[in-house]
């Protein structure tokens, strides 16, 4: 299997050059097991260009000093939380920052409300534990483990959708930086460069919220929705363009770029509650209309074209995933998004194509 057969690559897989370019002019202060220095870390997620002539792909669009935040936590004894409304980049910036830092960004836990203390602790291989006993070869460890015992960087993925005594399991591990194994007597202490990235969204049923105790471990960053109708639409269209070379989609940059402004107004004026000129207050919907379903969006309007189309978006391309993204409650949703097009689509030049296209959706 080689990694043209992926449909994903890890972070440290897809910009592997990038980091290595960044590793070998790097004259920083590296903490201890950080493969980069903190400022370097923080150019490979902005961007930008070495004096090599090596060009640093950007992979977050937004406020530099939010990056360095983020990035000078990791080098001090606190945990980071990235929080904020779901498709803000928040997996995305843990899984970059994590690479960067550790060269590794595959020590993951990803929470939900089945999760385990095992997950965040270790558990065992019952066949072995059944035969031997508790022994070191019968233990299995978990990424947190695995990461306290190499100094890397582990990722918490949807912490708050854990039970709160799997949260708990974490407090410890954070204030004093070891995690007993009673059955066997000893202990795991955390080499230097171990940390956490955990992740939480702020708008999410079912929201298990974290004890004050483990939240004191934590250095918060919110991340923000992009600020500007064009800074959204440069996050679409970089992630769609990566996506759609990911997937070998035939590619039709005006068109697609067209359809990615058209549709981040749209979400814009409804998440905000407004139109874009602020001359006309609107309802908005419970969804969350972030950049990632924007993305979702796109994408499978560009597969739609390209396999049952002639290759260019059209507005029948794209009206399916938008009004799958704008309704999740079919009774309030519903009747926002028709008053929406009514009172908005239906008059505004260009966009005739869309409103047909929604309109015989509803139908």
């Amino acid at each position: 299997m080689t990694e043209e057969n992926l449909i994903r690559l890890h972070a440290e897989q897809a910009f592997e050059n990038e980091l290595r370019q960044l590793e070998q002019s790097d004259s920083g202060h590296k903490p201890e097991n950080w493969k980069l220095s903190p400022r370097s870390v923080v150019q490979y997620i902005i961007g930008g260009s070495l004096s090599e002539g090596v060009t640093i792909q950007p992979k977050y669009f937004g406020d530099r000093r939010l990056i360095e935040l983020a990035v000078a936590t990791l080098a001090t004894d606190r945990a980071l939380l990235l929080t904020g409304i779901p498709g803000t980049a928040k997996t995305w910036l843990s899984e970059h920052i994590a690479a960067a830092v550790s060269g590794n960004s595959k020590l993951v836990v990803q929470g939900t409300a089945g999760t385990t203390e095992d997950a965040i602790r270790y558990g065992w291989n019952y066949a072995r534990l059944l035969a031997e006993g508790p022994s070191e070869a019968a233990l299995v460890p978990s990424p947190v483990m695995r990461a306290m015992q190499t100094g890397s960087v582990v990722r918490v993925e949807e912490l708050t959708r854990m039970p709160a005594e799997v949260q708990d399991a974490l407090i410890t591990i954070l204030s004093e930086k070891t995690l007993s194994i009673p059955e066997l007597d000893r202990e795991v202490q955390a080499v230097k460069g171990f940390n956490l990235i955990a992740t939480a969204n702020s708008r999410d049923q079912g929201v298990n919220e974290l004890s004050s105790a483990l939240r004191r471990r934590f250095n918060t960053v919110v991340m923000p929705l992009p600020a500007t109708l064009e800074e959204e639409v440069h996050i679409v269209q970089s992630r769609v363009a990566q996506l759609g070379e990911s997937l070998q989609l035939p590619e039709n940059t005006d068109t697609a770029g067209e359809a990615i402004t058209t549709l981040v107004t749209m979400f814009r004026e409804l998440r905000e509650g407004k139109t874009a000129d602020g001359k006309l207050k609107l309802k908005s919907p419970t969804s969350t209309l972030s950049p990632a379903e924007a993305i979702s969006v796109i994408t499978n309007g560009q597969a739609l074209a390209a396999y049952f189309g002639d290759g260019e978006i059209k507005a029948r391309d794209i009206a399916a995933g938008l009004q799958g993204a704008i309704i999740k409650d079919p009774q309030q949703d519903t009747l926002i998004w028709k008053e929406y097009l009514e009172t908005i689509v239906k008059g505004r030049q260009g966009w005739e194509d869309y409103y047909t296209a929604a309109v015989a959706l509803l139908k």
